[in-house]
């Protein structure tokens, strides 16, 4: 099994996190991990979501990654604040070639046949679909694993508590990723009992 699969097996849920406040930032990430879910995506949308991967990187167990990465300069960065794993939202030579270099574990962001067949050409079979209810939703992803048995999906953007179960049953999904199990102003307990209930679709 590839490290990249490891990761996306390790929850039904990858929790993508943008952090506006960086003194939440390991609070989140300590009641995600207690709620169940280790596996965390730190967006690069803010100026503090390098200084976030390091400080949630303390937290015992968790597995931090950054996502939205968009080139080799922020794939260097990302790397240098301790980011375990790398997602960005689309597929470039570039950058495909720059993660190849080093290694890292790696979802890149596909959402037609075309992207799809230039990732497996550079040799990765495993990919974060988005975004996924704007690209056509299920009946879009069926279709893709229709042809392209071989390769394994998070699908991300528009995916809810509610809908995550329907995308989980297709079984090239390993995981989601969803920004609702920590959203905007909620409480360490509130978003211990989201990671919880995210953990449990597992089931």
């Amino acid at each position: 099994m590839s490290k990249i699969e490891t990761i996306m097996r390790m929850a039904p849920v990858i929790p993508v996190l943008v952090i506006d406040d960086i003194h939440q930032a390991r609070p989140i990430a300590e009641a995600l991990v207690a709620g169940g879910l280790k596996v965390l995506e730190v967006t690069l949308r803010t100026p503090d979501a390098l200084e976030a991967i390091k400080r949630m990187n303390l937290v015992p167990d968790a597995i931090v990654g950054a996502g939205t990465v968009t080139n080799s300069e922020q794939l260097d960065a990302a790397l240098a604040a301790g980011a375990e794993f790398i997602v960005s939202p689309g597929l470039t030579e570039p950058l495909g070639q720059a993660v190849k270099r080093n290694g890292v574990p790696y979802l890149p962001g596909i959402a037609t046949p075309g992207e799809l067949m230039k990732g497996l050409d550079l040799g990765f079979t495993h990919f974060k679909f988005f975004p996924a209810e704007a690209n056509g939703g299920i009946p879009a992803l069926k279709a893709l694993t229709a042809v392209f048995g071989q390769c394994k999906f998070c699908p991300t953007g528009g995916v809810s508590a509610k809908t995550a179960p329907d995308w989980l049953a297709i079984e090239q999904v390993l995981c989601v990723g969803g920004s609702w199990v920590a959203p905007k102003g909620a409480s360490p307990a509130e978003i211990e009992a989201l990671a919880k209930q995210a953990t449990d679709l597992a089931g």
